[in-house]
């Protein structure tokens, strides 16, 4: 191995350590009124967008690691200025009305989940199942049964 090559790995190598010292804030910030919907929506939610879309996020142990760890906070940080179910009740009604509109368009369009997340998170991927769910909560105007 040639001395450029090995000073190269070395400079990659101090790099990849000197960034792991710069980790985003993982706070978990109070709510501020949590979505109540039926179980079931919630179920759906919870398995498929609780993690980027509320302040109940599971940073698992390679969002420790950098520059992967920046790329999840972004998406998280993100989805939570889009909608948090953390925060949906200070949301006024036509806010939640156009969210759930948005839920129901992304989840359809198949933009939502991010396919970025569904490749370590399979179980977060959406059954027909799911749409039906989501789709009749939309329908209902969020009325928790």
């Amino acid at each position: 191995m040639s001395t450029w090559l090995k000073i190269l790995l070395f400079l990659l190598l101090a790099a990849f350590v000197v960034i792991q010292f710069f980790q985003p804030d993982r706070s978990t910030p109070a709510p501020k009124g949590k979505l109540k919907a039926p179980p079931e929506v919630m179920n759906v939610l919870g398995k498929s967008c609780y993690d980027c879309h509320s302040n109940q996020t599971d940073w698992p142990w390679y969002s420790y690691v950098n520059p992967v760890g920046w790329v999840i906070d972004y998406d998280v940080s993100h989805g939570r200025e889009h909608v948090n179910f953390s925060n949906w009740q200070a949301y006024d009604a036509r806010k939640q009305y156009h969210i759930r509109q948005e839920i129901l368009e992304v989840v359809e369009s198949g933009e939502m989940p991010l396919s970025r997340y569904l490749w370590l998170h399979g179980d977060a991927e959406l059954t027909p199942e799911d749409y039906i769910v989501i789709k009749k909560w939309v329908a209902s105007g969020g009325v928790e049964r």
